[in-house]
């Protein structure tokens, strides 16, 4: 698969609870010059990194993150404050407790009204993978679907693990045709990335793929 492909597929991402302006700037600049799909950043430095890109590059945020369980109110708030601040797109991650007590008809009505609050700009729905069973997943993955959602994601790349194989398969066989998956966590390396594509995966969260590309670009001297 062509290296360019990856990247344009490719959501550099940086939320590190220590990153700086400069580093977010950096990302920034990485992900213009590589033509990635957006730059995933805090949601404190979208004004400035959407002022910064002027347009060149769609800016990514993420809400409720990486726990999950702010309330409703508040994940809406957040998705409006990154939008009216610049965010083209906003990742959000699921009340993983309400998985567990089986409030589906919760999840879906959140999903809805986060959706709304996003002002028609991108949702990516981040289910957590590694602390839910199969079964749970495929019922996120039917939620997902009837939400008007845009993107299953697979995690947050701060929990026990990041995206599997097995989960993006399963996301690809049980996901509408309104939605797309993103793999995110743990995505090492080209190999990897050409792996969780051909398995269903529209969007890779992670920012290994551009330093593997910039290695191969400084090992060709």
């Amino acid at each position: 698969m062509d290296v360019k492909e990856i990247l344009h597929r490719c959501d550099h991402t940086l939320l590190a609870q220590t990153a700086t302006w400069e580093e977010i700037r950096a990302i920034c600049d990485d992900g213009m010059k590589y033509g990635c799909a957006s730059v995933c950043i805090p949601a404190s430095y979208v004004k400035q990194a959407a002022e910064y890109v002027e347009g060149r590059l769609p800016v990514c945020t993420v809400i409720g993150f990486p726990n999950g369980y702010d309330t409703t109110a508040a994940k809406c708030f957040m998705a409006t404050d990154a939008v009216d601040n610049g965010a083209s797109e906003v990742d959000m991650v699921i009340n993983l407790g309400w998985v567990k007590d089986r409030r589906w008809d919760d999840l879906l009505a959140e999903i809805r009204a986060v959706k709304a609050a996003c002002g028609g700009k991108l949702l990516k729905v981040i289910i957590e993978c590694c602390f839910l069973t199969d079964q749970e997943k495929v019922r996120m993955c039917e939620i997902v679907t009837a939400s008007g959602a845009d993107y299953i994601k697979t995690s947050t790349g701060f929990g026990t693990g990041g995206a599997t194989r097995e989960d993006v398969a399963l996301f690809a066989a049980h996901v509408g045709p309104n939605v797309k998956i993103k793999a995110a966590g743990g995505i090492a390396d080209l190999k990897d990335a050409e792996d969780f594509i051909r398995l269903g995966a529209s969007r890779l969260g992670t920012s290994r793929i551009v330093k593997a590309v910039k290695a191969m670009e400084q090992a060709r001297g």
